[in-house]
């Protein structure tokens, strides 16, 4: 038995991986609970701050490269495939958004990450906010970018149609690099992981964090409420949150504006004041809202 598993993990992998890697990160594999978990890496810096980057609802991590590589220089990256997802093998059973967040920390575990500042986008915001809810000790910083499954997404007719409305806001390369990505993913999974992701209780969670939490999101996102609204949900409570907006930005700010929001999360590591990126003509970035709790820009 030992033999045929390893043998069909051998055979997914080499089917799975193509001739051209996709990006200047390391392209890897490891096994999670006995599924192959594909997986990109930065080489160096090997001793900086660890920084993870989980990607959106039926869609793998190759969309997020634009902002990791941009970050990679100065964080220590990971860009999983979590199961079910892209590359990376299926579970016995369909995953819903605690699973994925146990996946996410078993991935951890298995890289020998004790802590981790994660970029989220769409779906990966939820992954984010259960993580952080379930295992607080190992999560340094969240970022949650165009957050993703709450009412506004409802029923699954609503979603489909906003989802169509934001590819009309893509980049027409967003196309040909999620659409492998949605055919791999499948019909009967997408039913399934709309109905746990749609059930999770994504505002709560995120209100109840207590780490830094940096909530970025665009003024032409079909699939969020306008920035406003956003601004008076955060505002009705004390917390962690800093809420940035792109003016012009869509959903898939990982992939369409990745100079901006590296910017962005960068100065937010750094607790700098959300400033425009020098020299872009891309989407202007002002900072909407910031907690009571969330630490206070320091200009140096």
């Amino acid at each position: 038995m030992v033999k045929n598993a390893e043998k069909e993990s051998y055979r997914h992998r080499a089917r799975m991986t193509p001739r051209k890697p996709a990006s200047a990160l390391a392209e890897r594999w490891t096994m999670i609970d006995g599924v192959d978990v594909f997986y990109r890496e930065s080489a160096n810096p090997p001793d900086a701050r660890v920084m993870t980057h989980l990607h959106g609802f039926g869609l793998s991590g190759r969309y997020l490269l634009p902002t990791a590589e941009l970050l990679a220089d100065e964080f220590h990256t990971y860009v999983p495939d979590l199961p079910g997802f892209g590359r990376s093998g299926k579970a016995g059973a369909a995953l819903d958004i605690p699973d994925l967040a146990h996946a996410a920390v078993r991935f951890l575990d298995e890289r020998g990450v004790e802590k981790t500042s994660v970029v989220g986008n769409s779906m990966g915001c939820p992954v984010i906010v259960e993580l952080a809810h379930r295992y607080p000790e190992r999560i340094e910083r969240a970022v949650l970018v165009s957050p993703a499954g709450g009412i506004q997404n409802q029923p699954l007719r609503r979603a489909i149609g906003q989802l169509a409305k934001d590819g009309g806001r893509e980049p027409r390369k967003m196309i040909t690099v999620a659409t492998p990505d949605y055919l791999r993913f499948g019909v009967p999974s997408t039913f399934k992981m709309f109905n746990a992701l749609t059930q999770y209780p994504s505002l709560q969670r995120l209100l109840e964090l207590k780490v830094p939490t940096l909530v970025v999101m665009g003024t032409k996102d079909p699939l969020m409420p306008g920035p406003e609204r956003v601004k008076q949900v955060f505002a009705q409570d004390q917390n962690h949150v800093l809420l940035v907006v792109l003016d012009g930005a869509a959903h898939a700010i990982n992939f369409s504006h990745p100079r901006e929001l590296a910017h962005v999360i960068r100065r937010f590591m750094d607790d700098k004041p959300i400033t425009d990126l020098p020299g872009s003509a891309g989407a202007r970035v002002f900072e909407s809202f910031r907690g009571a709790y969330h630490p206070v820009a320091v200009d140096s």
